[in-house]
């Protein structure tokens, strides 16, 4: 049984590799001050991402500014430009695009300020260390989700029609959660057990600009509109994230011809989401604990300012009550320049199980009528 977080959690801890700024004496002392960029307070997610961090970095004695950025790239250079002139010691940055922060990010290492990309990889060698979920695992939990639902192993002649809704462009998660779902259902849409009949397999195909729920529910309508019409039945909408799911949803709901139940995955545990899993609309979604990945941010945090080197021996010697893999070859940030990651494990979360991981672990409350509600 997991234990319910304890968000002040204090961690000392030795550990051992990575050249980066240390705070001077007197700034260690009073603990420093930390910059986080974080990309939109549109989707749930990252108002839970900058409210635990914030409450983390500040219960352990720093200063914190935080920023969101609408979803704007120009915006968040901005931001990271403002952090940098307001002298902050630490960049916490969540980027709206991995690709476009390299020159605010050549200034932050100019100006001698060390960098954690989190939960989005920034292509920028002035990047220290990235924090994130095993992003591929997340995609093939989808998968296997699909593959144990419908029992495809055994599905016989029996043959099942799927359409794929993937994220972001911008976001560097959005192909690894794509590439996660689709490599591991290719066996069965290469035997003929699952067939995509608007033929969009591609993940330029299929990807959705800024996570966008409206975007994803007028694709989906398209291809409903234009596939299905005609009585062909729709039997998984497998969807990378709960924004994308809603609309596809949405649109399923409203326009989709069929009267079976069609399976849709999707990622976050968004409060809209999971009351659809309640109700029976949306059959899964992969929740990432996002407090989980404050605490590891805030560690290596404190370990990097500290001057300390760093290693898996952050994990070994840390208190944490979660999984987390120390990673030195799966991601890169530009090429042949890998990228030091620490990587927590997603969970999936179902009907069956909705109380057991996510309101007995104390991230959720969930009222008389059995809907959750983010625990305050």
């Amino acid at each position: 049984m997991k234990k319910k977080l304890v968000l002040a959690m204090a961690a000392t801890m030795a550990i051992t590799s990575c050249a980066v700024p240390v705070l001077a004496d007197d700034a260690a002392a009073e603990g420093g001050k930390i910059g986080i960029s974080m990309p939109t307070q549109s989707l749930e997610r990252w108002n839970r991402d900058g409210s635990y961090l914030e409450e983390q970095f500040k219960a352990a004695g720093f200063d914190v500014e935080l920023t969101y950025s609408d979803n704007e790239t120009d915006r968040q250079v901005n931001d990271i430009q403002n952090l940098i002139s307001d002298g902050v010691n630490l960049l916490v940055v969540a980027a709206i695009d991995g690709e476009a922060l390299n020159t605010v990010m050549d200034e932050a290492a100019d100006a001698g300020i060390p960098v954690i990309a989190y939960d989005r990889l920034i292509k920028s060698d002035a990047v220290s260390y990235y924090i994130s979920f095993d992003n591929y695992t997340v995609g093939t939990l989808q998968g296997q989700y699909v593959i144990d639902t419908l029992d495809l192993d055994n599905a016989g002649d029996k043959t099942y029609n799927i359409e794929f809704t993937a994220g972001d462009p911008a976001d560097n998660n959005a192909g690894y959660f794509f590439n996660g779902a689709y490599d591991t259902l290719k066996p069965y849409l290469d035997a003929g057990t699952l067939n995509v009949v608007s033929g969009q397999t591609d993940f330029d195909s299929v990807a959705t600009a800024a996570w966008d729920t409206q975007t994803a529910l007028e694709r989906m309508q398209n291809i409903l509109a234009s596939y299905y019409a005609d009585g062909t039945q729709l039997d998984v909408a497998l969807c990378s994230n709960d924004s994308t799911a809603l609309g596809v949803t949405q649109a399923i709901e409203s326009d989709y011809a069929g009267k079976n139940d069609v399976l849709i995955t999707g990622q976050d545990g968004d409060e809209a989401n999971l009351a659809n899993i309640v109700d029976g609309k949306q059959s899964m979604t992969v929740y990432k604990a996002v407090a989980n990945e404050a605490v590891v941010t805030l560690d290596l945090a404190e370990a990097m300012l500290k001057g300390d080197t760093i290693d898996d021996s952050l994990i070994t010697n840390s208190k944490w009550d979660f999984d987390c893999a120390y990673d030195t070859e799966s991601y890169e940030t530009s090429e042949g320049h890998k990228c030091p990651s620490f990587l927590l494990v997603p969970t999936v979360v179902t009907k069956d199980n909705l109380k057991e991981e996510l309101v007995d672990t104390g991230y959720y409350t969930q009222d008389d009528d059995g809907y959750l509600h983010p625990a305050e």
